[in-house]
């Protein structure tokens, strides 16, 4: 079933669109679900799909949707399942990787749309190296900014306990009610504290972080981000080893949570990829929003290469 609206319920001031930022949002029905999307550029334009990571939402990409859409792209970004104004079940296996996928399959197909290009961050780009590796006649190309093969994160955290220590927040995470308490806690402290102090300097401001609050405080919504963690840490999906979509991965060397190794090692496991690495953290799409904005084209065929 699919289908969209074109009316926003109450969104609330920290939900609209900036007014710099092109686009609409809607909801897609999925499966029957209403996901929420910001959609930009020509309705014929090559389907470019935006996947954010946690804990952000669609909002993470707004340095991107220009330029983007400019280039002639039809961009697409869900808040994705768990997140915002997108569907929330309480079962924990909702949030199980293959699922996470097939809801982009979803979006893909309420478009009319053999194929997308998917770009995605984060949580976004492991949801994006599943369909490379598991549904490749679904995309054209695939940009995984900072964002390891789930493979390579298996292995990476097997054999490294540094890498460990570096991800402990997702080992916390899988504790019942604290992490959402301690969260949750002197207005959301803890979340925006390491958000700020793991980026470059002015990456985040307090309006940014007005508008992340807003999404963190929605009934249900956190408990249902951590489900991301919670759901595929107990049952870790296995993906192919080898991703055939053309491939670019985007990493910033200084992340404080995954270390450069892993981009190489994720390279090595496509038949078609290449790797820019750049001088930023983990929100490389906030630390340079312009250098990541013309790598990701450079690797759609939308610019020439930066």
């Amino acid at each position: 079933m699919t289908g969209d609206t074109h009316a926003n319920t109450d969104p609330g001031e920290t939900d609209t669109v900036p007014t710099d930022v092109p686009g609409e949002t809607r909801y897609r029905l999925v499966d029957g679900e209403p996901f929420h999307v910001v959609e930009a550029g020509p309705a014929d334009g090559q389907l470019v799909v935006l996947l954010h990571g946690f804990p952000e939402y669609w909002y993470g990409w707004r340095d991107q949707i220009g330029p983007l859409a400019s280039a002639g792209y039809r961009v697409v970004v869900p808040d994705q399942r768990g997140y915002n104004r997108s569907p929330k079940p309480a079962d924990r296996a909702a949030y199980r990787l293959p699922r996470l996928a097939e809801d982009i399959v979803g979006l893909i197909d309420t478009y009319d749309r053999e194929t997308a290009s998917v770009v995605g961050h984060d949580w976004g780009g492991v949801v994006g190296w599943w369909l490379a590796s598991e549904r490749p006649a679904r995309l054209d190309r695939f940009v995984a900014v900072q964002a390891p093969h789930p493979g390579v994160i298996r292995e990476t955290l097997r054999r490294s306990p540094a890498t460990l220590a570096r991800t402990g927040h997702a080992v916390a995470f899988q504790l019942p009610a604290l992490p959402e308490a301690a969260s949750r806690a002197f207005d959301w402290r803890l979340p925006k504290t390491i958000m700020r102090r793991t980026a470059m300097p002015g990456s985040f401001d307090r309006a940014d972080f007005d508008r992340y609050t807003a999404a963190w405080e929605r009934e249900g919504a956190f408990t249902a981000m951590l489900n991301w963690y919670r759901a595929n840490a107990r049952s870790p999906p296995t993906v192919s080893d080898t991703t055939r979509v053309p491939t670019r991965i985007v990493w910033g060397r200084e992340d404080s949570f995954l270390p450069t190794g892993m981009a190489h090692d994720s390279l090595d496991r496509c038949r078609d990829g290449r790797l820019s690495t750049l001088d930023a953290t983990h929100w490389l799409q906030h630390d340079l929003p312009v250098r990541v904005s013309d790598v990701i084209l450079d690797e759609l065929g939308g610019s020439d290469p930066p």
